[in-house]
């Protein structure tokens, strides 16, 4: 199973210093609210970490942050912004049981092909504590597709995305929505889906 294709592969390897180095965002209010949700300097596991300035900006709030992502390239760029290392594993590497209070996973599950999305929020759900909280965010759609620049999204609707989530024994989902852009410069309809490990 490859949970990326070679359009996504290729726009990352060639486009990582531009990606890493577009207008800086302020950190958003859905990351402050998924930090709320933890306890001071909970472990954090930033997937898709991009140009690492989320991961920057938990640190700076004091939590215990493992950025990754699965581009090399994006990877150097984060530990450059960091100087620290960074983990390089794509979603269907993920292999952790139990590390994490929290999952950030801004902008990357949505390049995740339809078929393979369960297995990964399967993953997901391992690598999370009981109780532990995932926050990822979706362009929403009806039907996969790729983009101009040839990267592959799922572009879910919310009752698809719910569906994924149930099948995977996820709690507490909770969907949001919002109007943004994207790298494209083109108006997005964005997803955010909040979910929780449950007990056993």
């Amino acid at each position: 199973m490859t949970t990326i294709d070679d359009g996504n592969d290729r726009f990352y390897r060639d486009n990582a210093a531009a990606y890493a180095g577009r207008t800086r965002r302020t950190p958003e209010a859905r990351l402050d609210k998924f930090l709320a949700r933890l306890n001071p300097g909970a472990s954090v596991l930033e997937l898709g970490c991009g140009g690492g300035q989320d991961s920057a900006y938990m640190m700076a709030r004091g939590f215990d942050v493992t950025p990754s992502d699965g581009s090399p390239e994006m990877a150097a760029e984060t530990a450059r912004l960091l100087g620290r290392p960074v983990e390089v594993i794509r979603f269907e590497e993920l292999c952790w049981r139990e590390r994490f209070d929290g999952i950030w996973a801004e902008a990357c599950l949505l390049h995740v092909p339809r078929t393979a999305l369960p297995a990964v929020l399967a993953r997901i759900l391992l690598a999370l504590k009981v109780g532990g909280v995932l926050q990822a965010s979706f362009k929403a759609g009806d039907i996969e597709g790729h983009d101009a620049f040839g990267r592959y999204y799922n572009y879910p609707s919310r009752d698809w995305l719910r569906q994924q989530f149930e099948a995977t024994r996820w709690v507490g989902v909770e969907f949001g929505e919002t109007d943004g852009g994207g790298y494209d410069g083109k108006p997005t309809r964005w997803l955010h889906a909040a979910a929780v490990k449950p007990g056993n």
